[in-house]
Protein backbone atom coordinates (compact mmCIF):
# COMPACT_ATOMS: atom_id res chain seq x y z
CA UNK A 1 0.00 0.00 0.00
CA UNK A 2 1.34 3.40 -1.10
CA UNK A 3 2.07 5.94 1.46
CA UNK A 4 0.33 9.80 0.95
CA UNK A 5 3.20 11.05 -0.05
CA UNK A 6 4.13 8.19 -2.55
CA UNK A 7 1.15 9.27 -4.17
CA UNK A 8 1.43 12.86 -4.71
CA UNK A 9 5.20 12.13 -5.79
CA UNK A 10 3.76 9.55 -8.64
CA UNK A 11 1.05 11.75 -9.36
CA UNK A 12 3.67 15.00 -10.04
CA UNK A 13 5.53 12.40 -11.75
CA UNK A 14 2.86 11.23 -14.10
CA UNK A 15 2.08 14.67 -14.47
CA UNK A 16 5.20 15.87 -15.69
CA UNK A 17 5.68 13.03 -18.46
CA UNK A 18 2.18 13.56 -19.70
CA UNK A 19 2.97 17.11 -19.98
CA UNK A 20 6.27 16.79 -21.99
CA UNK A 21 3.72 14.12 -24.23
CA UNK A 22 1.31 16.66 -24.51
CA UNK A 23 3.87 19.07 -26.02
CA UNK A 24 5.53 16.76 -28.06
CA UNK A 25 2.18 16.16 -29.69
CA UNK A 26 1.14 20.18 -30.00
CA UNK A 27 4.92 20.86 -31.56
CA UNK A 28 3.87 17.92 -34.53
CA UNK A 29 0.56 20.05 -34.75
CA UNK A 30 2.84 23.28 -35.51
CA UNK A 31 2.48 24.66 -32.08
CA UNK A 32 4.85 26.53 -30.75
CA UNK A 33 5.28 26.64 -26.86
CA UNK A 34 4.93 30.14 -25.20
CA UNK A 35 5.13 28.90 -21.44
CA UNK A 36 5.32 25.79 -19.24
CA UNK A 37 4.11 25.21 -15.83
CA UNK A 38 3.13 28.79 -15.59
CA UNK A 39 1.57 29.65 -12.63
CA UNK A 40 -0.24 33.07 -10.72
CA UNK A 41 -3.52 34.37 -9.58
CA UNK A 42 -4.01 31.07 -7.74
CA UNK A 43 -4.35 28.84 -11.23
CA UNK A 44 -2.10 27.03 -13.20
CA UNK A 45 -2.08 26.00 -17.24
CA UNK A 46 0.39 23.40 -18.08
CA UNK A 47 1.27 24.30 -21.64
CA UNK A 48 0.73 28.46 -23.49
CA UNK A 49 1.12 27.51 -27.05
CA UNK A 50 0.65 29.48 -30.40
CA UNK A 51 0.04 28.63 -33.55
CA UNK A 52 -0.12 31.39 -36.08
CA UNK A 53 -3.08 34.09 -34.98
CA UNK A 54 -3.98 31.67 -31.85
CA UNK A 55 -2.89 31.50 -28.46
CA UNK A 56 -3.53 28.77 -26.72
CA UNK A 57 -3.96 28.12 -23.03
CA UNK A 58 -3.40 24.11 -22.25
CA UNK A 59 -4.95 22.06 -19.38
CA UNK A 60 -3.13 18.36 -19.71
CA UNK A 61 -5.18 15.45 -17.81
CA UNK A 62 -3.46 12.14 -17.78
CA UNK A 63 -6.24 9.22 -16.36
CA UNK A 64 -6.30 5.19 -16.30
CA UNK A 65 -8.66 6.11 -19.21
CA UNK A 66 -9.94 7.99 -22.01
CA UNK A 67 -13.00 8.54 -20.60
CA UNK A 68 -11.72 9.55 -17.30
CA UNK A 69 -9.35 12.16 -18.54
CA UNK A 70 -12.04 13.52 -20.57
CA UNK A 71 -14.19 13.79 -17.65
CA UNK A 72 -11.41 15.85 -15.27
CA UNK A 73 -11.96 19.30 -15.50
CA UNK A 74 -14.76 20.69 -13.54
CA UNK A 75 -15.79 24.37 -12.72
CA UNK A 76 -13.57 25.02 -10.23
CA UNK A 77 -10.38 24.16 -12.35
CA UNK A 78 -12.04 26.26 -15.10
CA UNK A 79 -11.94 29.44 -12.88
CA UNK A 80 -8.64 28.81 -11.79
CA UNK A 81 -7.41 28.42 -14.93
CA UNK A 82 -8.99 31.77 -16.59
CA UNK A 83 -7.42 33.94 -13.62
CA UNK A 84 -4.01 32.67 -14.24
CA UNK A 85 -4.43 32.81 -18.07
CA UNK A 86 -5.53 36.53 -17.10
CA UNK A 87 -2.47 36.99 -14.89
CA UNK A 88 -0.68 35.99 -18.59
CA UNK A 89 -2.48 38.47 -20.60
CA UNK A 90 -1.96 40.99 -18.37
CA UNK A 91 2.19 39.91 -18.70
CA UNK A 92 1.89 40.13 -22.35
CA UNK A 93 -0.31 42.41 -23.32
CA UNK A 94 1.16 42.54 -26.75
CA UNK A 95 -0.27 39.29 -27.39
CA UNK A 96 -3.95 39.85 -26.10
CA UNK A 97 -5.50 40.42 -29.47
CA UNK A 98 -4.97 36.75 -31.01
CA UNK A 99 -7.53 34.44 -30.63
CA UNK A 100 -7.71 33.10 -27.14
CA UNK A 101 -8.28 29.74 -26.25
CA UNK A 102 -8.87 26.76 -23.70
CA UNK A 103 -7.91 23.52 -25.21
CA UNK A 104 -7.27 20.41 -23.45
CA UNK A 105 -5.02 17.42 -24.22
CA UNK A 106 -5.90 14.55 -22.43
CA UNK A 107 -4.13 10.66 -22.44
CA UNK A 108 -4.44 7.25 -21.21
CA UNK A 109 -2.17 4.20 -21.74
CA UNK A 110 -2.91 2.74 -24.67
CA UNK A 111 -4.45 5.74 -26.71
CA UNK A 112 -2.91 8.63 -28.60
CA UNK A 113 -3.02 11.70 -27.30
CA UNK A 114 -6.26 13.52 -27.50
CA UNK A 115 -5.82 17.27 -28.73
CA UNK A 116 -9.58 18.97 -27.98
CA UNK A 117 -9.14 22.70 -29.18
CA UNK A 118 -11.89 25.00 -27.53
CA UNK A 119 -11.84 22.30 -24.79
CA UNK A 120 -13.80 24.65 -22.29
CA UNK A 121 -14.58 28.41 -22.51
CA UNK A 122 -11.84 30.12 -21.50
CA UNK A 123 -13.25 32.96 -18.88
CA UNK A 124 -11.42 35.90 -19.00
CA UNK A 125 -13.65 38.49 -17.15
CA UNK A 126 -12.84 40.07 -13.79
Amino acid sequence: MRTAAGRRVFTYLRGRGAERVALLWLLAQGYVPLARRYSAAGGEIDLIVRRGGTIAFVEVKARASMEAALGSIDGAKRRRFGRAARAWLTRNPKLAGLTLRADAVFLAPGSFPRHMPGAFQLDLGG
